[in-house]
């Protein structure tokens, strides 16, 4: 699954994960363009002792007493923001990802997730109860976890495994490609500091990459002079990945992870051109109207996605068949590449900026409208 990065540096945590970031592992949230974090910054939060240990629980507290209720009655609870099927933010999307991971059942009615955007009282009393500043917090077996970076280093050692009584099979070094063109745009970008790359796959194949010192537990794979950082917890996502690069206004790091599950790959205008160049085997739908087609056309390779070819196109026996969209600015094809998706074709593109940026960028004799 290809993943393509608008610059070389990768930083897809929104502002209130680099808050949680900032209080958890006692570092700057005000990372350095093009670092993942600050040099010399730790990686992971130091555990914090139990709560019984940390400080008393109120007795007398209701909203304690409901949290303990909770923790007494389940074998694990997470508290986080949203729910696992739509988490609310990057870290407790990951705390989701590491459990499902190992083989936590969020359907086990064992197992129960508690969301504090919904209930307030908990949001706060969890943090005092626990003696914890950050949403998640996980506890297993009436046992506190910690937050999201206890979680995925307690999974990518092994001891929460142990604590859920869950087989656990060691990570190995995983196998990363690294091509020529992404080689040279890493030389570009050196400068002082760290030379080294590092990889991290976080939820949802979600990426970070950018240079950085090596860190304990850290596999070093070598790939076309270039040497990357990879985590245990990413190590098994990260397996397989070739790292490339494109040029241009739309170009940037594009990440191709055959571990990812399907969705729709956003493909930019550079990408389409060389796809049609070298005639690539695939079928390019435009799904505009009649009379913006008459205005202009990117391609007389591209069909128009009537509802009579759309039937067609879902009838095909090969699922691997590769489908490309496009439209005016990207909005329309999307919709209609994520419903092929849904129908089981498993290398769906949407042209990024559609016939727009192909005017742009491409081919200036495009009319724009």
């Amino acid at each position: 699954m290809k993943h393509r990065e608008n610059s070389l540096y990768v930083d897809i945590l929104t502002q209130s994960d680099r808050a949680d970031i900032s209080r958890e592992a006692g570092r700057s949230a005000q990372a350095r363009p093009g670092a993942l974090w600050p040099a010399g910054a730790p990686v992971l939060a130091a555990r914090q002792p139990h709560p019984e240990t940390a400080m008393p629980i109120d007795q007398n507290d209701p909203v304690h007493a409901r949290i303990q209720q909770l923790i007494d009655t389940h074998d694990v609870v997470l508290f986080m923001k949203g729910d696992p099927a739509m988490p609310q933010c990057g870290f407790s999307a990951s705390a989701v990802d590491e459990l499902r991971t190992i083989g936590v059942d969020f359907a086990d009615a064992a197992v129960t997730t508690v969301n504090v955007l919904e209930q307030l009282d908990i949001r706060q009393g969890i943090k005092s109860f626990s003696d914890w500043p950050t949403i998640p917090q996980l506890y297993v077996k009436q046992e506190f976890v910690g937050g999201s970076d206890i979680i995925r280093q307690s999974a990518a050692s092994g001891e929460l495994h142990g604590m859920l009584g869950i087989a656990f099979t060691p990570p190995k070094a995983p196998e990363i490609t690294v091509t020529d063109a992404m080689k040279a745009a890493v030389a570009g970008a050196e400068g002082e500091g760290p030379t080294a790359l590092r990889l991290v796959v976080g939820a949802g194949f979600r990426y970070q990459i950018g240079f950085d010192e090596q860190k304990p537990g850290d596999f070093v794979v070598a790939s076309n002079g270039i040497q990357i950082l990879v985590d245990a917890s990413s190590a098994r996502k990260a397996d397989g990945i070739t790292l490339d690069f494109e040029d241009g206004p739309q170009g940037g790091v594009v990440i191709d992870n055959p571990n990812e599950p399907p969705k729709v790959r956003q493909l930019s205008v550079q990408g389409l051109q060389k796809m049609l160049a070298e005639g690539a085997d695939i079928r390019l739908f435009d799904v505009r109207s009649d009379e913006e087609r008459a205005t202009a056309l990117l391609s007389d390779k591209a069909e128009q996605l009537t509802p009579e070819k759309a039937a067609e196109v879902e009838a095909i026996a090969d699922k691997s068949t590769v489908l490309v969209f496009h439209c005016h600015h990207g909005g329309r094809s999307q919709q209609a590449a994520s419903y092929f998706l849904s129908k089981g074709f498993r290398k769906v593109y949407n042209v990024e900026g559609g016939i727009d940026a192909w005017s742009m960028f491409v081919d200036p004799t495009v009319p724009r409208y």
